[in-house]
């Protein structure tokens, strides 16, 4: 697939991220200049989360001005709210690494039609890294096509993860999840950049990768990419449905089946018995309505699902967006 091959819609997402990304170089030279807000303890967000999101919704509307916009810093501000089609921005993915001058942060837009996305861009502005992919015809980087990775043994498997960083998360949970992979594979690894791991694991570089507590605008373009290189991805019971369920494995077919056999039973997916609970007690669960959610055979046998599901966007109960992460 060349340049101009490229379809429309992607390309005018390339160039909103090649945009962003040299807003973020030029502010990267400047950081003791840096103005930074705190969202919550250990969440961030800077002037030049904002200016390069801003760019981004600028570069989309001029093309498409009756698209859809849901974005990290300014939600649904922007766009047609009711579009058939949805761009799902993260300006910058790893401000924290950003502030501190650690060079793993990217630039994350995807695009969902009908609640399926269709189109991904990640592009990591340190390495001049562009990974992106169009539903059906594959995932690349730069000019190569990616896969992912062959191996088969949990042993042998670099895994990739992120570290709960709110206050109020369970950290006591995240550490049982976190021992039981760590002594059952190769090495973990945690660089800080949900939207750059999903695409390590797309080049095969992980074998897999699983984290809670993400957003929609972490995880939906390299999702797409993850699924266009031969991997498959899902919430912690193997189910298609991870955007708002705040959990997510992706991996290369075998590894996947064997992580979720591990996770299973620290998923948090909003089955129909906790929205009938819910309901009688008059409480909305956090992430939006679900749907049930069943053990699948890779939960049950370590084996893969045979058949990929697209990936979907659910969309958010009003006045129950989901929150930010820096």
């Amino acid at each position: 697939m060349t340049q101009a091959a490229l379809h429309p819609m992607l390309n005018v997402a390339i160039k909103a991220a090649r945009t962003a990304g040299a807003i973020i170089n030029r502010a990267s030279m400047d950081l003791d200049i840096l103005k930074i807000n705190t969202k919550s303890p250990n969440d961030f967000v800077t002037e030049v989360d904002q200016a390069a999101e801003a760019a981004i919704i600028e570069t989309l509307l001029t093309a498409y001005p009756d698209h859809g916009i849901l974005a990290e810093e300014s939600g649904r501000a922007h766009g047609a709210r009711h579009s058939e089609y949805q761009w799902i921005i993260d300006p910058l993915d790893g401000t924290t690494n950003f502030i501190h001058g650690f060079p793993v942060y990217c630039v994350s837009i995807a695009l969902a039609h009908r609640n399926v996305v269709q189109q991904a861009v990640v592009y990591d502005p340190t390495r001049n890294d562009l990974f992106y992919a169009t539903k059906g015809r594959g995932a690349f980087m730069n000019d190569r096509r990616l896969r992912v990775s062959r191996r088969t043994r949990m042993s042998d498997a670099l895994i990739g993860t992120g570290f709960p960083f709110r206050r109020g998360d369970n950290f006591k949970r995240y550490m049982k999840m976190f021992e039981e992979i760590m002594t059952q594979c190769a090495g973990v690894r945690r660089p800080g950049a949900a939207a750059l791991d999903l695409c390590y694991v797309a080049a095969g570089h992980y074998d897999a990768f699983f984290e809670t507590g993400l957003n929609p605008w972490d995880v939906a373009a390299g999702s797409l990419i993850v699924t266009e290189a031969g991997g498959l991805v899902g919430n912690f019971t193997g189910e298609p449905d991870f955007l708002f369920q705040r959990e997510i494995i992706a991996g290369s077919p075998k590894i996947y089946g064997q992580v979720v056999q591990i996770l299973a039973p620290y998923s948090r997916v909003i089955t129909a018995d906790d929205l009938e609970a819910d309901a009688q007690a008059g409480e909305q669960p956090e992430g939006g309505k679900a749907k049930p959610a069943k053990a699948t055979a890779a939960a049950e046998g370590g084996e893969a699902p045979k058949k990929r599901a697209p990936v979907r966007i659910k969309k958010a109960e009003a006045g129950n967006e989901p929150g930010n992460n820096g």
